[in-house]
């Protein structure tokens, strides 16, 4: 019998065990963490975000190479929101580490220091609680991120939208104001 390929879940706890070892910590963003929050919405790769500089994210890209996998960085420009990503591929599929360096890295340590919700018992994964993830959507923009937002907050009734509207407001982020009235 074969052995099967590690799903790209998997492999982002392994990848995610391998960063906290080199003192990175990681969460979940995008829509894995969209998805533990119950919207399910169609996406095929996994999203951790992480607070390092451009060294940091250079040397994490020789420390996963040399663990076995394929992984490239792209480095930002001067207008990028991001503060890089880097793509770790294979039979597996993409899992995608992305840093908020010099770009939003509160919204990162704040999901950190908050409640700790993980993929399953055990995993190194830990899933970016509703205020920041929301937090997360208005800083990336555009038509997307607004109806992500409108279905998450929509799926999830019982969220405290005050907590939320902080949230929003520590980070001088705008926009929620409109989310919320096409919630209604």
């Amino acid at each position: 019998m074969q052995d099967e390929a590690p799903t790209n879940l998997q492999v982002a706890d392994q990848i995610a065990g391998m960063l906290a070892t080199l003192n990175v910590p990681v969460v979940v963003i995008g829509a894995v963490a969209l998805a533990a929050h119950r919207y399910v919405r169609f996406t095929e790769d996994i999203d951790l975000g992480v607070i390092a500089d451009l060294a940091r994210m250079r040397g994490l890209v020789d420390s996963l190479r040399k663990a076995g996998y394929s992984a490239i960085f792209h480095e930002p420009d001067g207008d990028d929101p991001l503060g890089g990503v880097i793509d770790v591929s294979g039979a597996f599929g993409l899992v995608q580490i992305i840093s908020f360096e010099d770009r939003f890295p509160a919204v990162i340590r704040d999901a950190l220091d908050g409640e700790d919700t993980r993929i399953h018992p055990g995993s190194m994964l830990r899933i970016m609680p509703i205020p920041q993830l929301v937090a997360l959507k208005l800083y990336a923009g555009g038509w997307k991120s607004h109806a992500d937002i409108v279905e998450l907050l929509r799926r999830n009734p019982e969220v405290n939208v005050d907590t939320i509207r902080e949230t929003c407001r520590k980070y001088r982020l705008r926009g929620l104001d409109k989310v919320l009235k096409d919630l209604q």
